[in-house]
């Protein structure tokens, strides 16, 4: 097959993962806001669908660690980044139809450490990065997040006591719109130049880009766009546990969680490190559920993401190797990868429209929620 055309192919796949992660990850950023009605369902998503886009200009430090500092460029080919492409899509697709909130980042990095180690050996990848860029940060960020999460809840519930309770609902919902902003921004800035880093990444490999370039400007915006576009389809099945299934949100816990998130991935991506906004976003989410009461967290759910979470970089893993292997023996193999994704991802969907779980389903959980604190009260 054309080289230029396999290249094409990984771009347009790097594209619709990076669409994959835009819906996959909404609820990072909105579903705290949804659930706690500071915003519509349809107004948070086109709101983070634009932070997300503004967010994916403002740094290329993540982009550069993917790109430079995952795998050996000298060492693997278009073809093979297609495999681990198609691993980490599958397993995208996956994780939202159960509506379990998995990591994007963790998958991409899986698929293509899969696809490189098979494909050209275990020296092809640079495990002392792997550790410092992606596991470590793996660990601490949702830990460090959760932590100020409580914290902060804790501390906001006490100032909340001595306010009128009726202000300090309506301030703590604006402020959750402000913080739910930052959220978005701050995924921009990680999770979009993860694809950037991708799509950089087939170019050097192709000998299109001199290694250690940076991404191209017609790069950052073709990712920016498509995480967008992700974003604005809402990714509803995920945006439904994370609102829901882990913990029941006020306005000033979302605050709390939604402020810790952004503080958490913005401060990730200012240090490079290719982190998984939904470990944070998770972690924020359970930190601020325990500050406002320690039975407050659904650990069923919890034991559900966190396994999730464990399996990511494995199954994604598994998937990469073998599509990266049959992808990287030519013309035949990409495209029989890229067959069995397609119908893959087509009955997945499916099975998704059978089971939908709709922007108004949210809407009426919440205000059923609502109604039972006015009872309550």
């Amino acid at each position: 097959m054309d080289p230029a055309l396999v290249v094409i192919i990984v771009v347009i796949t790097a594209l619709i993962f990076d669409f994959t992660n835009g819906f996959h990850d909404t609820a990072n950023a909105m579903a705290t806001s949804i659930a706690t009605g500071a915003l519509k369902p349809r107004t948070a998503v086109a709101l983070s669908a634009v932070l997300n886009l503004v967010g994916a200009f403002l740094s290329v430090e993540v982009a550069k660690t993917i790109s430079g500092g995952i795998v050996d460029d000298a060492q693997i080919t278009p073809a093979i980044i297609f495999g681990g492409l198609v691993g980490a899509i599958m397993w995208n697709l996956v994780t939202w139809y159960v509506g379990l909130p998995s990591s994007s980042s963790h998958a991409l990095f899986g698929g293509l450490i899969g696809a490189a180690w098979v494909a050209s050996g275990v020296d092809a990848i640079h495990f002392v990065k792997v550790v410092d860029k992606v596991l470590v940060p793996a660990i601490v960020a949702p830990l460090v997040a959760g932590l100020v999460a409580a914290i902060a809840t804790i501390v906001v519930y006490r100032l909340k006591k001595a306010a009128d309770p009726r202000v300090s609902h309506t301030g703590f919902k604006v402020g959750q719109v402000a913080s739910a902003s930052l959220v978005s921004l701050a995924h921009g800035t990680n999770d979009a130049q993860k694809t950037m880093g991708i799509i950089t990444l087939a170019l050097i490999t192709s000998g299109s880009l001199a290694p250690g370039s940076g991404p191209p400007t017609w790069v950052i915006v073709s990712a920016g766009l498509a995480i967008a576009a992700g974003t604005y389809l809402g990714g509803w099945r995920i945006t439904h546990t994370m609102g829901r299934g882990l913990t029941t949100i006020e306005p000033a816990q979302g605050f709390a969680a939604q402020t810790s998130t952004a503080t958490a991935i913005l401060a990730s991506s200012h240090l490079g490190f290719a982190l998984s906004t939904t470990h944070v976003a998770s972690g924020g989410i359970m930190g601020s559920g325990l500050g406002r009461d320690r039975h407050g967290v659904n650990w069923g759910t919890m034991g559900k993401m966190a396994a999730g979470w464990l399996f990511t970089l494995p199954a994604a893993g598994i998937v990469g190797a073998l599509a990266g292997k049959w992808a990287s023996t030519g013309a035949v193999g990409i495209i029989g990868v890229a067959t069995i994704g397609i119908a893959v991802s087509i009955g997945i969907w499916i099975l998704a429209r059978r089971e939908p779980i709709k922007p108004e389903h949210i809407v009426d959980e919440v205000a059923a929620q609502a109604e039972l604190h006015k009872v309550a009260a």
